[in-house]
């Protein structure tokens, strides 16, 4: 093998237990601790707007409600439009190099808040603009899970992708509690800056009080991070997962997996979902997950229309923990499956073609990781949609939460009649069952 310290490792065999022993996992653990720091600060900024957005009428700027929250929503869309490419970015050109790139594009949309919220008279087109570079924080998260994916092995890849998406994802609490009251600092700016319109707030600071870290994150990733060679493909190779249904059914349960996802306690409960896949198969935590998620959700129905808070707030809160879960379980199913099918599709014809299929599941996997956050993403940005648009016709949320309560016995149909589902017309319609993913 290459030396750790070097750019391009040329040998990367994980499931060897040896070679994991001895090498591989000090250099998975290094790469996996500078992705989880860099793909935080990416969601941090990718949802600073959704403090800033609201002092910005104190500050003396003239936008209208609507508009307001158009600055809010524009980083959320852009973000998860930006997993397609950021997904497809690893296999290309490495995952050290596009963490080192990611990590220096985050200097757009911080310095650029830095210095448009100081000016009031900035048109909203302009500032339209400026939020909606904080999109390229939300693309990190689908290039990190792609990345880590190659460097762990199977038997413990729902532990190592459930952490790189809770530290990440945790990026969205950090915003939520250092921002307001780092606008409020003058040492943020070194004491050179004077606190914008009659807001008292240092609204620049913002943008400001991420620049040291993004640099350390950079610069940790140029000197600690590793390219795999055993992970590149090019775009052509990775495109024909679009062509698998597994992708978009797994893209269909990630989705239901963000529907009430609590910045801190679903982050939280992300690793517990992939380290309890691990153990007893992905397919089955996701199950029984949604199973959970759906009477939670008949609860809050219950307990809405009981006026009970505390019932209510109990309710939400198992959905806050289960959603955590099931992004983690649903992490861990993607590359047992892609495995499960291409040594299925090879069965028999030696070892080197089952070398190749591996290699191929890998890379598929990796890209179908990126590709489902991507669409999941894109159906979060519905969510919030549907509650307003059910208070909107009906006064209240329970039609929305009826559609939820559909859509997860949806979820729930799906994971069995795929990965669970043993005896049920398998000689007609084969699952993957017996594989354990």
């Amino acid at each position: 093998m290459s030396e750790p310290r070097s750019t391009w490792i040329t040998e990367w065999n994980p499931e060897d237990e040896q070679f994991w022993e001895s090498k591989g996992q000090f250099i998975a653990k290094r790469n996996l601790f500078w992705s989880i720091l860099a793909e935080h600060l990416g969601f941090s900024i990718w949802l600073i707007w959704s403090i800033v957005a609201t002092k910005l009428p104190q500050a003396g700027f003239h936008y209208t409600t609507d508009q307001l929250f158009q600055l809010v929503a524009l980083p959320g869309l852009v973000g998860s439009l930006m997993r397609f490419p950021y997904t497809f970015a690893v296999p290309k050109f490495g995952g050290r190099n596009w963490t080192i790139v990611s990590a220096l594009l985050l200097f757009v949309p911080t310095v650029a808040l830095a210095f448009f919220v100081t000016r009031p008279e900035t048109p909203f087109w302009l500032m339209a603009t400026v939020a909606a570079t904080a999109g390229l924080g939300g693309g990190n998260f689908a290039s990190s899970m792609a990345n880590i994916s190659f460097f762990y092995p199977d038997r413990k890849k729902g532990w190592a992708l459930g952490l790189n998406a809770a530290g990440g994802n945790i990026g969205v609490s950090t915003v939520q509690l250092l921002t307001p009251l780092l606008m409020g600092s003058a040492w943020i700016s070194l004491y050179m800056a004077t606190p914008v319109g009659a807001s008292g707030l240092y609204l620049q600071n913002a943008g400001l009080m991420w620049l040291a870290l993004i640099a350390v994150a950079a610069v940790g990733a140029w000197r600690y991070m590793n390219n795999l060679t055993s992970a590149r493909s090019t775009f052509k190779d990775q495109l024909v997962i679009v062509r698998r249904k597994h992708t978009w059914v797994m893209s269909w349960l990630y989705i239901g997996t963000l529907a009430f996802l609590g910045p801190l306690v679903g982050s939280v409960a992300r690793p517990l979902g992939g380290l309890l896949s691990d153990k007893v198969g992905g397919a089955r935590v996701t199950f029984w997950n949604f199973v959970i998620m759906g009477i939670a959700t008949f609860g809050v129905l219950h307990f809405v229309d009981a006026r009970s808070f505390p019932g209510f707030l109990t309710m939400f809160l198992i959905l806050f923990i289960t959603t955590g879960v099931g992004n983690g379980s649903t992490f861990r199913m993607i590359p047992a499956i892609f495995r499960s099918e291409k040594l299925a599709s090879v069965e028999g014809m030696g070892g080197g073609i089952e070398a190749q299929a591996l290699q191929a599941a890998r890379i598929e996997s990796a890209a179908v990781l990126g590709f489902t956050s991507a669409i999941g993403a894109c159906g979060g940005y519905l969510i919030p949609r549907t509650f307003g648009a059910s208070i909107k016709a009906t006064g209240g949320p329970h039609l929305a939460l009826a559609i939820f309560l559909a859509f997860y016995l949806t979820c729930v149909t799906l994971t069995w009649w795929y990965y669970m589902r043993k005896s049920f017309l398998a000689e007609r319609a084969p699952s993957l069952a017996r594989a354990g993913v």
